[in-house]
């Protein structure tokens, strides 16, 4: 299973409100109608977008089946059906980047994630086996646990969805040059 994420701000002037609903709206379009391949999807309120040096913002999940349904996906958001309402959320985005990451292990479930851990290393870092440790502790039937595998923009190489941090990415158990921030979400829309 693959995620495509996109994290982004409302433009200045924008209502944070009405930036809220039409996410929304967009979002219950496409499970009222989902194109093929697609598994769900949520949206994000996140208080810190490290991606775009602080402040707050959204953090939109699109959960596909592969990577041709990625591209199903990116047809259908913007054809018959979803056209209105995702031209209405496009309309109020300010900044936005995006990343694509795939399932290591657990539930792809998007609802219950009160927090996003990411773990990231200094550049030329790599750790073999890191992901095998990073799940300790998470609840498989809960959690889930995702590695980055095409970035567009800045964006970290894991991320654990919890509802507390698992004992797998304490700061203690990374490897020398990782490090690991919890970033609590609130939900405005998850099926």
């Amino acid at each position: 299973m693959l995620a495509y994420l996109f994290w982004h701000r409302p433009a200045a002037g924008a209502d944070a409100g009405r930036y809220e609903q039409a996410l929304e709206h967009f979002h219950r379009s496409l499970a009222h109608q989902p194109p093929s391949g697609f598994r769900g999807s949520g949206a994000f309120r996140i208080h810190e977008l490290p991606w775009f040096g602080g402040g707050e913002g959204y953090e939109d999940w699109y959960l596909v089946d592969d990577w041709a349904s990625l591209g199903v996906l990116e047809e259908a958001a913007v054809s018959r059906g979803h056209a209105t309402a995702h031209g209405a959320a496009a309309a109020h985005v300010g900044a936005g980047t995006a990343a694509v990451y795939r399932l290591l292990e657990g539930s792809p479930g998007l609802a219950g994630a009160t927090q996003a851990v990411w773990i990231e290393s200094a550049p030329r870092n790599e750790s073999p086996g890191l992901a095998e440790l990073l799940g300790d502790g998470m609840n498989p039937a809960r959690d889930s646990l995702w590695r980055r595998c095409l970035v567009l923009g800045p964006a970290s190489e894991y991320c654990l969805l919890a509802t507390e941090r698992p004992a797998g990415a304490a700061e203690t158990r990374l490897p020398a040059g990782w490090s690991a921030r919890s970033l609590a979400r609130e939900t405005i829309y998850s099926a």
